[in-house]
């Protein structure tokens, strides 16, 4: 005997998972009518959709970028889909800035831990990613996790998020105060337009600068250049890598007369980029 289905609990069911109406309708009937076994089916559904879809990709999405009150500390995470359709719908970047806003009141260690924290009394922010993908039909993963902290009195964190959270980014300031807020996003742009690779030349790993000095070496070599010469050409070309990639070397977008170094101490003589994030989509 089958179990009537009213529309007031698909609706119920509807509210409590965001699934489809058909699908609630159908886990209710599965469920001969118990709203929290319907949940469970629904959640189940998004495992099994979960394996199935483990090899596809998730390059759209939406990045966001966010600190705290006091901007002591601050979070950019990447929560990935397959589709720009799903990316660009509302109720999937309300749940992103809702995991984001579990994770900056956290502070996890990693996106191990990240996946971990409880998203609500039921369900870890892990658990309720994979009831998405049942609610959305397609994979959906929390692919990226970083953080910035500074201690109090002793800096600010500033978010910019870039292109309709296609890119977000995080800047950790050695100052605090009003008047370094707009400086800061400055740089999270220029971050986000450049993609420098470091601070400064002291953050680059010393294998790039090896290998940009052989790449260096070797393209004066096919020059015809002496051998003497090739260590003093090459560190030239290191020089000009460090003016392009690292941020504070970078040539200010905004005001091409000057560096972003230069810039933040026409600010404030003492101000400086300490460290920073950058996540984007692909």
């Amino acid at each position: 005997m089958s179990v009537a289905i009213s529309a007031k609990d698909v609706k119920k069911l509807r509210d409590m998972t965001g699934a489809g109406m058909m699908d609630c309708k159908k886990a209710l009937a599965e469920a001969e009518g118990d709203v929290d076994k319907a949940v469970e089916l629904l959640r189940k559904k998004g495992q099994k959709l979960s394996a199935k879809r483990a090899d596809r990709d998730a390059k759209e999405g939406v990045v966001i970028a966010k600190t705290s009150g006091n901007r002591n500390n601050g979070i950019v995470i990447r929560l990935s889909c397959e589709t720009d359709f799903v990316a660009k719908n509302q109720d999937f970047v309300d749940f992103a800035n809702s995991v984001a806003d579990i994770i900056l009141k956290n502070l996890p260690a990693d996106l191990e831990a990240a996946l971990a924290l409880p998203f609500n009394s039921e369900l870890s922010i892990g658990d309720k990613i994979t009831e998405q993908i049942g609610v959305i039909g397609e994979k959906v993963e929390l692919s990226s996790y970083h953080k910035l902290e500074t201690a109090a009195g002793q800096g600010q964190v500033i978010p910019y998020i870039h292109m309709g959270h296609r890119a977000g980014v995080i800047v950790a300031l050695n100052l605090e105060g009003s008047n370094i807020i707009e400086p800061g996003k400055n740089v999270a742009m220029q971050v986000a337009a450049m993609r420098p690779i470091a601070v400064d030349k002291d953050g680059v790993d010393s294998t790039v600068v090896e290998k940009e000095i052989e790449i260096g070496k070797e393209q004066a070599r096919e020059l015809g250049k002496p051998e003497a010469m090739l260590e003093k050409i090459a560190m030239g070309k290191l020089n000009k890598f460090y003016k392009e990639r690292t941020l504070l070397n970078q040539q200010y977008v905004k005001d091409g007369s000057m560096n972003v170094q230069a810039y933040l101490q026409s600010i404030d003589k003492k101000l400086t980029i300490t460290d920073f994030r950058h996540v984007e989509l692909g």
